[in-house]
């Protein structure tokens, strides 16, 4: 016999209004609610990069859950960073494969860890560092009594570094030398590139520019245009290309690689090209986007508890 289908019987209900409130579902909200125009259907919430991660708070719920989140992403480094001063760039030949490489020369100027942020206290851990010299009267009185208190020298330059724990936290006093960064590991710098003052668009993004002849007068250098019409709005876009201020900006270049390293000397020589004038401040740390490197293990001096030793009572002839 073929197969047959089943049969379906339909049972006729109430409306809708004579059915109890427990057995009634609302599958789609009846409120209207009015976001990039009038919904009745909630919106899909969009992706956000703050709120990647199921089941962890966002950014601006709290404190801790926004230091969950650095950790959860491994953004902190484990160790402190140092400070040098760009001396200009130089060449040196790779051993193994002979060729020239630009390199930069940084100084490291008596860097001093001058004091520690904890979480307890601060809500974070950080190691600050200075380096430098300077003349007491040319330092504030409150700046002459943290000094004085932590017992370390007056510093001409001073920066905040944030470590993931209390294991990169240094003790107060201890200097960090050039040898700090290993040849071979990566770093990032941070410094301040060379400002240019006013640029025209094509000194400054880089633009074609407008022809030379056919008719064309007085604009050759300068952008064209600078947003549609009606259609558009009738205005400018913010983060429009155009002429302006150009330089003296922080920037980072990330992941170089250090070459050599002087502790006598305080000189570390990176692969490549370092933001900024010759004289400007660096600030030199870990790579990001490269493994972490442990901090160094601090050993604590052993307490030993003293013997006393009594003397021996001297005979003395009769």
């Amino acid at each position: 016999m073929p197969p047959t289908a089943p049969r379906l019987v339909a049972i006729p209900l109430p409306p809708p209004f004579l059915l109890p409130r427990s057995l009634l579902r609302r599958s789609i909200s009846s409120t209207q609610k009015r976001c990039m125009g009038i919904r009745s259907i909630d919106r899909k919430p969009k992706y956000s990069p703050y709120n990647v991660v199921p089941g962890v708070e966002t950014l601006q719920a709290t404190p801790a859950a926004a230091l969950k989140r650095k950790l959860i992403a491994d953004a902190l480094p484990l160790r402190t960073g140092a400070l040098a001063t760009k001396k200009g760039m130089t060449a040196v030949y790779d051993v193994e494969s002979g060729k020239r490489i630009a390199c930069t020369v940084l100084q490291l100027d008596q860097n001093q860890v001058i004091s520690h942020k904890t979480r307890k206290r601060h809500g974070y851990y950080a190691v600050c560092v200075g380096s430098g010299t300077i003349n007491e009267k040319n330092v504030t009185k409150p700046m002459l009594g943290h000094y004085s208190v932590q017992g370390v020298s007056p510093k001409r330059h001073q920066k905040e570094f944030r470590v993931r724990g209390a294991e990169g936290l240094l003790p107060i006093g201890d200097e960090i030398r050039a040898d700090w960064f290993a040849a071979g590991q990566y770093v990032d710098t941070r410094s301040t590139c060379k400002g240019k003052g006013f640029a025209g668009p094509m000194k400054r993004w880089g633009f074609k520019g407008q022809p030379r002849s056919h008719g064309h007068s007085l604009s050759h250098r300068s952008h064209g245009s600078m947003g549609p019409s009606q259609g558009g709005g009738s205005r400018v876009y913010p983060g429009k290309k155009m002429a302006g201020n150009m330089g003296g900006q922080r920037n980072t270049v990330q992941s170089l690689k250090v070459l050599q390293s002087d502790a006598t000397n305080g000189i570390v020589v990176v692969h490549g090209a370092v933001s900024g004038p010759s004289g400007c401040l660096v600030i030199i740390q870990d790579a990001l986007k490269k493994p972490w490197i442990e901090p160094p293990r601090i050993s604590r001096p052993q307490v030993v508890e003293a013997t006393v030793i009594e003397p021996e009572p001297v005979k003395i002839p009769a």
